[in-house]
């Protein structure tokens, strides 16, 4: 069966999981962190480079004892190491990790002293009482637990969009092989760009619908096939992702495509807009009576109702319609639109790749300018730069821009906002950098007027440019911090700073809902990739598609600027 890269980086992270719980060495942990990192962000799988057999160490953080287990992986399905390392603790207790407010130690602890090791024993002994009486816990803290470890267990799993990508895609490419169907389709929220989905919807166009279906029951990543019909089937992959596949005749696709694509609310509006003008909208077309007047394309069918095509993206019944009907519709932003990237990170603090690797890699995919924003501290935090590496860091950037050509590295640095507000590193030093990036990377569970007060405290510092990330959230992993979003934007905008969209698959932040916010306070956002390697580029990719979630235009976006005109705004901000 087919390895996907999503599938080796979950083996390394339970890995890295179970050693932790075990209080292996940190480095060694760190070491499978990193790899299923490298891995989960790869463009290539890698079952094709080990078919190929290329040389797997000549990638970022990829040792010889980590290539190895990758190859076995590959062709086994399974990891030993892992195996294992399973039989001396349950697998089950690595949930007990993604639960907030419990890391190794209280996992450890909550194992060997009350016997813990699922999710449905956490939940039995917070409702018992019995967590609060060991060392290290406490009455509140077993009522955090109590209510995460319910708000998990009652939510369906969902899958971060760049993860279900690896899964819906090779299996529209196996369909697409057969030369019984014409065309493959991923419909559904993944469509629409959605961050994270509970499910795939497939369209085929196809005139023998039971053997597609049927084809499709046999991939061989099926686990469980839930449903088979001649126009219609579903499936369970072994990953636990749920798969509808609808087979549809070509005159059908458009409507059918649009039928899928959703959003509910959206379908329901148009199905309404039709009706006021006599008509009806199905999966199978527009009908006037027994009359099809439109189905094979979705501008056709747009088109009936006397509207423009509107992008998937923005089909989630939020003013779409009428914005439609006005012909106020935005022309929302491309991937090509950006000329630069102001978010990156190079091997001097957490990144994988040096200053000019990571230049050339953006030159290539056709930027013109990049931000190099490593970690920097003066409290001597991991893998951070003190005051005086950013400073030789300064020195250096200028050196190697008077070597390029068709790029233009600027100064900068990603900065921690500390708990009262200011900036973890010298206004001196701040001061002579070109870009300073604020971010909040610890005390995410403060109240939320202490919160707020944090960060608009730190848009307020005369050197801030940006606020990355600015929920801290991780998907499936943290909660967005509380604060009041639309306070900091406007605060944002009244001070003259920007926002950023980081493009990390695992953050996707700002949401589709605050773009909107700051779009219609004036507030520009930059479209950054977060970089911590030459691949990690790719995630503008991702970013764009949440900007276009958030209704945003070209000039809605900061790095969509000539490298002349951003330095004029980030003058400004200064």
């Amino acid at each position: 069966m087919p390895v996907h890269n999503a599938d080796i980086a979950a083996i390394f992270e339970e890995i890295a999981d179970l050693l932790e719980i075990e209080a292996a060495n940190p480095f060694r942990i760190r070491a499978y962190r990193n790899a299923a990192r490298v891995v989960a962000e790869q463009g290539r799988e890698m079952r094709g480079l080990v078919e190929k057999g290329e040389d797997l160490t000549r990638l970022p953080a990829i040792g010889h004892d980590l290539a190895l287990k990758i190859t076995e992986i590959v062709a086994t399905g399974r990891c030993g190491f892992l195996d294992r390392l399973r039989q001396e603790l349950p697998p089950a207790v690595t949930e007990l990790l993604h639960i907030p407010g419990l890391g190794p130690k209280r996992a450890r602890a909550l194992f060997q002293e009350l016997h813990v090791q699922t999710l449905a024993d956490l939940l039995e002994a917070a409702r018992q009482g019995r967590i609060r009486h060991l060392h290290g816990f406490g009455e509140i803290t077993e009522q955090h637990i109590l209510h995460a470890v319910e708000a998990r267990t009652t939510k369906k799993k969902r899958f971060r969009a760049a993860v279900a990508r690896q899964y819906a895609e090779a299996l529209a490419a196996y369909l697409a092989a057969s030369p019984l169907v014409a065309r493959v389709e991923i419909a559904g929220s993944f469509r629409r760009r959605k961050e994270t989905v509970g499910d795939i919807d497939l369209l085929a166009v196809a005139t023998h619908g039971a053997a597609v279906t049927a084809r499709f029951t046999a991939y061989d990543e099926v686990a469980e096939a839930l449903s088979t019909g001649d126009t219609r089937a579903s499936a369970r992959l072994r990953c636990g992702l749920q798969v509808d596949l609808r087979v549809v005749p070509t005159e059908s696709f458009g409507a059918a495509l649009h039928y899928l694509t959703g959003s509910k609310a959206h379908n329901i509006a148009v199905r309404r807009l039709a009706q006021e003008q006599g008509l009806k909208i199905n999966e199978y077309g527009a009908f006037r009576g027994k009359q099809r007047v439109a189905g094979e394309t979705e501008e056709a069918l747009y088109a009936a109702v006397g509207l423009p095509y509107i992008p998937p993206e923005l089909r989630e019944d939020q003013g779409e319609i009428e914005a439609a009907r006005a012909g106020r519709l935005p022309r929302l932003v491309e991937r090509a639109d950006l000329r630069g990237d102001l978010h990156c990170h190079t091997r001097a603090s957490d990144g994988r790749h040096g200053l000019r690797e990571m230049a050339e890699a953006a030159r290539q995919l056709g930027l013109s300018y990049l931000a190099i924003t490593d970690h920097a501290s003066r409290s001597g935090v991991l893998h951070s730069l003190d005051p005086g590496a950013v400073l030789r860091q300064m020195d250096e950037i200028d050196r190697l821009n008077a070597e390029l050509t068709g790029i233009v590295l600027l100064k900068g640095a990603e900065v921690e906002i500390l708990e009262d507000g200011s900036l973890d590193l010298p206004d001196t030093v701040l001061e002579r950098l070109d870009i300073v990036i604020g971010a909040v990377h610890s005390h995410f569970t403060l109240p939320r007027a202490k919160q707020t007060a944090r960060v608009l405290k730190a848009l307020d510092h005369p050197s801030i440019s940006l606020l990355a990330h600015p929920s801290a959230r991780l998907l499936g992993e943290r909660e967005p911090i509380d604060v009041d979003m639309a306070r900091i934007i406007r605060h944002a905008g009244e001070r003259g700073c920007f926002l950023e969209l980081d493009s990390q698959p695992a953050r996707l932040d700002l949401d589709d809902r605050h773009c909107r916010m700051a779009k219609a306070e004036g507030v520009l956002v930059s479209v950054d990739s977060d970089a911590h390697s030459r691949e990690d580029f790719a995630n503008l990719g991702h970013g764009i598609g949440q900007a276009r979630r958030g209704w945003l235009e070209k000039d809605d976006v900061l790095n969509t600027r000539s490298l002349v005109e951003l330095r004029k705004l980030l003058a400004k901000t200064r």
